[in-house]
């Protein structure tokens, strides 16, 4: 493989990642707002190329209680990608969907059950973004989920990928419907697979 190093870019990548940002991030919200059988609506997103260092400061620190779906990402793009919200924003969307039937409680089976769906579905409408744009096939593992801190969430991805070096793509995408959301999609193709995206898009990755 390439020496490559994810500083070394061009500002057509930045353009491109932040075009696939708003996109995927757009169908993600509606595909949510269809399970939630509500109107979302969706602030333009934020796209980041971060060190994992600060991503866990741009959730309100690495202590902050997050609710996180993480999956492998398969076929034609490897890596992975995680969504992730805060504990009470998590709280907020499973209520909807249950009925409220999470109303105080603490998330048991059916709470990590239904949070799972949330991140299966925005997830995957967020992929088929990619695939739509890039031609590639590109498919999620069954996804995990967990209640942790932000740090200890993003251990996870920061030991199989700090290899690469210590970047990681984040979308932030504040969304609501009676209150306001913070969602982060955090994508993280490993190196070969920057380059498959990049290169079905006719932009060149190096500088």
């Amino acid at each position: 493989m390439k020496d490559i190093n994810l500083d070394q870019v061009s500002e057509n990548y930045y353009d491109v990642l932040k075009e696939i940002g708003n996109i995927g991030a757009g169908n993600a919200m509606t595909a949510l707002s269809q399970m939630l059988q509500c109107k979302v609506d969706m602030k333009v997103p934020q796209v980041r190329l971060l060190e994992f260092s600060e991503v866990g400061e741009l959730m309100g620190g690495e202590e902050q209680i997050m609710a996180a779906v993480l999956l492998a990402v398969e076929g034609d793009i490897t890596g992975y990608m995680m969504f992730m919200v805060e504990e009470d924003s998590a709280r907020h969307l499973i209520n909807k969907i249950t009925g409220g039937m999470l109303e105080g409680m603490e998330f048991d089976e059916m709470g990590l059950s239904a949070m799972q769906e949330v991140g299966n579905i925005i997830t995957g409408a967020y992929l088929n973004s990619l695939s739509s744009m890039t031609n590639l096939t590109v498919f999620p593992s069954p996804p995990a989920v967990t209640i942790d801190m932000a740090g200890a969430i993003l251990s996870v991805p920061a030991i199989q990928f700090g290899i690469y070096g210590d970047k990681i793509l984040l979308i932030q995408s504040q969304f609501y419907d009676e209150i306001q959301l913070d969602g982060y999609f955090i994508l993280i193709p490993d190196l070969e697979s920057y380059e498959k995206i990049l290169g079905a898009l006719g932009v060149p990755m190096i500088m």
